[in-house]
């Protein structure tokens, strides 16, 4: 099934999107800023959200993990 018809799997990668475009963005600053606006801007938009909320994304990511390794 794929992850757009499962609301459990569109979650787990909106959280791995919003993770690893904040790890590209403390790592290499200038790859997401030059894409601000356009079809990569979601991806910087990432990065600002996992920036600005990252203790609620850490929560998600724990509860997610619970849900994934106890179903």
């Amino acid at each position: 099934m794929s992850a757009l018809f499962n609301f459990q799997s569109l979650l787990l990668v909106i959280l791995l999107a919003i993770c690893t475009c904040t790890y590209v963005h403390a790592t290499w600053p200038a790859l997401l800023d030059k894409n601000k606006s356009g079809a990569f801007g979601v991806f910087w938009k990432f990065a600002r959200i996992g920036e600005r909320l990252s203790p609620y994304v850490a929560i998600g990511c724990f509860i997610m993990a619970f849900n994934v390794l106890s179903g």
